[in-house]
């Protein structure tokens, strides 16, 4: 076995006793549905949707529906979440509303781009080992769990609130995030679509004041649907509030900004007009 698959069947039971424990946390102060804390099930969900998925992806040997089943992940636990909770209010509506939204368009964009690519090449080495494949589709489920865990809070919890100024603030940073994240993928695509632009970097738009403008949208969002979220969170549900920081920190730390700014150095490094972008131009936060 190799050294790889070794470590992928230590990290594995890891990923699934952290998603117990956010579960557990969340689950406080939360509706019941049968018995059962009406989170731990949603979280229970969204693993279990990345492990049906796996079994036609593995024998399949195909990554291509692996970013629209985690959209669809998000939309099944929300709308899980919905259904069962008992006393819904508005500010739920509201919160399953922004999700739902986004994860369709989100969903959409990435489909048609790996489509259109043919492939993701991050998967490359991975398709062929079980557990390592395995394991990529059960840290989706994690990142699901942490991605959405204040909104599905504050859907599931017993505590109610009628919307405030807090669900308005939230409201008006979503709108802003969301809108920030569709302009500058919209802009980017126009780019890449025009034959002229073949072997270039975008320097125009949004991507004139950041160098990754979709991902601050996206911090944005989250930011948005935690601060909706906050009026009714109590006790460990307050764990919710890993949503907007590991948004953040997976972006600009592990899979987002770090990865496409070494791409792109090596491809446009040294370049005179690339190095000059880059100096004048902020790596996330917008220079308006």
């Amino acid at each position: 076995m190799k050294r790889s698959d070794r470590i992928s069947l230590i990290v594995f039971p890891i990923l699934i006793l952290i998603g117990f424990l956010v579960a557990l946390a969340g689950s406080q102060g939360g509706a019941l549905a049968g018995g059962l804390p009406l989170f731990a099930l949603t979280v229970g969900l969204a693993f279990l949707v990345q492990w049906l998925a796996f079994i036609p992806a593995y024998l399949m040997q195909t990554e291509k529906f692996f970013d629209l089943t985690g959209s669809l992940t998000y939309i099944s636990v929300i709308l899980l979440g919905v259904v069962l909770s008992k006393n819904i209010d508005f500010r739920s509506i509201l919160l399953s509303a922004l999700v739902v939204i986004w994860a369709v368009r989100l969903g959409t964009f990435l489909y048609s781009r790996i489509q259109k690519a043919g492939k993701d090449d991050r998967f490359d080495e991975i398709k062929p080992s079980f557990i390592r494949f395995l394991n990529v589709w059960t840290i989706q489920g994690l990142w699901v769990t942490f991605t959405v865990a204040a909104a599905l809070v504050a859907i599931t919890t017993t505590t109610r609130k009628d919307l405030d100024l807090f669900a308005m603030i939230g409201f008006l940073v979503w709108i802003f995030g969301f809108a920030f994240e569709v302009i500058a993928d919209s802009q980017k695509r126009k780019f890449s679509a025009d034959p002229q632009n073949k072997g270039k970097f975008i320097q125009t738009g949004l991507w004139l004041r950041s160098r990754h403008p979709n991902y601050f949208g996206e911090i944005m969002l989250w930011l948005g649907i935690a601060i909706i979220a906050l009026p009714v969170l109590q006790g460990w549900q307050w764990v919710a509030l890993i949503s907007p920081v590991f948004v953040t920190l997976l972006l600009t730390r592990v899979s987002g900004v770090p990865m496409l700014e070494k791409k792109a150095d090596t491809k446009w490094g040294g370049q005179e007009d690339y190095e000059a972008y880059k100096k004048r131009t902020p790596v996330l936060i917008p220079r308006f």
